[in-house]
């Protein structure tokens, strides 16, 4: 039986229809990433999950349960990481843990919480007083206290550094390869990329893709050139010089040139052959493979994904 069983799902407040008809599976022990701008449902469908929501029609099952009953079993066997969350911020770590390990029947030992989660040092230290990344790190540990089956992870690394933010996808790793599943949602993309079995991505409340990671990729054609914008070139001016030198649809994203295409190397030859002939340096210039991120964008630029 799957984990999460997800059946044309719709919510809509009078005439804002923000789910409309989502229907996915989560299997046991499977990171499962869902997707899509804010807007876009993803949060309506992940409070529905958790039973913080009621559905307007369809069929929701998680660890068999109806998360709507919210039954003190089904309760036992989640835990929730909110993108914020109102921790005491006079208790000192341990203290927090402890006092919400109590809701539950089977608690995770606060030693081995700790540790999973790099908090030994800060244990004894107040809430308050933790910075930004380390407050966030009590939210992942808070998530996990309870030892749950299934653990929804809510833009989980965010304020995180590089470091911490590989330590926490090693917790989810040794998470999943102790059998718990997971459901996330971030905006980090290659996060989604090296975490996810599955991805699903929403736009405008519909599901508009599904599938691995690697599948997803495999499914749009095409090798990313991107390059830093030459000081010479004004940003507004950047999409057409480009775009008609490449002769493909260029992004910019800051100072950062990017373009999707079909046939790298003569893409590459009028690129720098253009560069030479102006006498122009590009910066950080790169031919790389698509990523989980390029899939996302063209998925969303679609009619289906404009208005998430």
């Amino acid at each position: 039986m799957a984990a999460i069983e997800v059946r044309d799902l719709h919510k809509h407040y009078g005439d804002n229809h923000a789910v409309r008809g989502v229907s996915f599976d989560v299997e046991p022990g499977e990171v499962y990433a869902l997707l899509g701008h804010n807007g876009a449902g993803k949060s309506t469908v992940v409070e529905i999950l958790e039973g913080h929501r009621m559905a307007s029609s369809g069929e929701v099952s998680v660890l068999g349960f109806d998360p709507a009953a919210a039954a003190r079993e089904f309760r036992d066997r989640i835990g929730v990481v909110l993108q914020t969350s109102g921790v005491e911020n006079e208790f000192t770590v341990r203290e927090v843990l402890d006092l919400y390990s109590s809701a539950y029947r089977t608690p995770r030992p606060l030693d081995d919480v700790l540790a999973l989660t790099g908090l030994e040092a800060k244990a004894d230290e107040r809430v308050g007083s933790l910075s930004g990344g380390q407050r966030r790190r009590v939210d992942l540990a808070l998530g996990i206290v309870g030892a749950p089956d299934l653990l929804f992870l809510d833009e989980p690394t965010t304020g995180f550094d590089p470091s911490a933010r590989r330590l926490s996808w090693d917790l989810v790793e040794q998470l999943c390869a102790d059998g718990t599943t997971v459901l996330l949602t971030t905006h980090y993309l290659d996060e989604a990329e090296h975490l996810a079995d599955r991805v699903g991505v929403l736009g405008d409340g519909v599901m508009i893709a599904e599938g691995t990671p690697s599948a997803l990729i495999d499914g749009i054609s095409g090798t990313v050139v991107s390059f830093q914008l030459p000081e010479s070139i004004e940003t507004t001016d950047a999409v057409s010089t480009f775009g008609a030198v490449m002769d493909a649809e260029v992004r910019l994203s800051g100072r950062l040139v990017e373009a999707t295409v079909e046939r790298s190397t003569s893409v590459v030859h009028r690129l720098t052959g253009w560069a030479v002939e102006h006498n122009i340096e590009l910066l950080g210039l790169s031919v790389t493979r698509a990523s989980l991120e390029d899939v996302y964008l063209q998925l969303t630029a679609a009619p289906n994904g404009e208005s998430s």
